[in-house]
This record gives structure tokens, sequence and C-alpha cells, in this order.
């Protein structure tokens, strides 16, 4: 398969769930993460194209786990394999100098 993102993305090894900032509710659980988008697994459809403001943790090797927040933009989703969840990818569209700084020291631990 011929890979057509622009960054790699790096799948958690623990269960990561997404918050919707703003709602204070879940999005869904995290498959995968760059430094430009992520995989999504929820029980919701979102909204075709619809930006949502998200929080998410990062643990590091050194048992902290510092929350990160990103504004986020939909660009499609499908239906699981698993009854009642929705696989979606999202773009990051937004996010802070340090958030970033977070956001690439995790996507570079091994």
């Amino acid at each position: 398969m011929n890979e057509q993102r622009r960054a790699p993305r790096k799948r958690p090894d623990y269960s990561v769930t997404v918050m919707d900032a703003i709602t204070g509710q879940p999005l869904g659980h995290l498959g995968n993460l760059s430094s430009n988008g992520m995989l999504l697994i929820g029980q919701r459809v979102p909204r075709s194209e619809a930006v949502y403001q998200v929080s998410l943790p990062l643990p590091k090797h050194d048992g902290t786990a510092p929350t990160i927040e990103i504004g986020i933009q939909e660009q499609w989703h499908e239906p699981a394999a698993t009854p009642g969840q929705t696989w979606a990818g999202y773009r990051i569209i937004a996010i802070g100098s340090g958030d970033a700084s977070q956001l690439e020291h995790w996507l570079q631990q091994a």
C-alpha cells in the first residue's frame, strides 16, 4: 500500500480518550496521531467538515500525562466493523506552540 499522508502516524500503546473541550463530552478514542491529523473511533457520527476543540493526554515515559488542546476538522468518516462505532479522520487546524512541542516529543518517543 502506498502511504498518502504528509506525516507518519503513531498508534498509542494505551487507551486515550479525546474530549470535546467545549462540551466536556468524549469525542472518541484515539486510533492514531500525527503532527497534522488523527483517527478517532467514536460512538457518534461527526458532522461532515465539523470543527472541534479537543483535549487529550499524551503520557510520557516518566509517568506524567500532560494534556494538549488542539483544533481539528473532520475530513471523512465511515462505520467501524463494530456495530455502533464510527471511524473518523481529522486534520489538525490549530495548535499552540507549547502543545505542538509536546506532540512532537510524544511522536518521537519509541
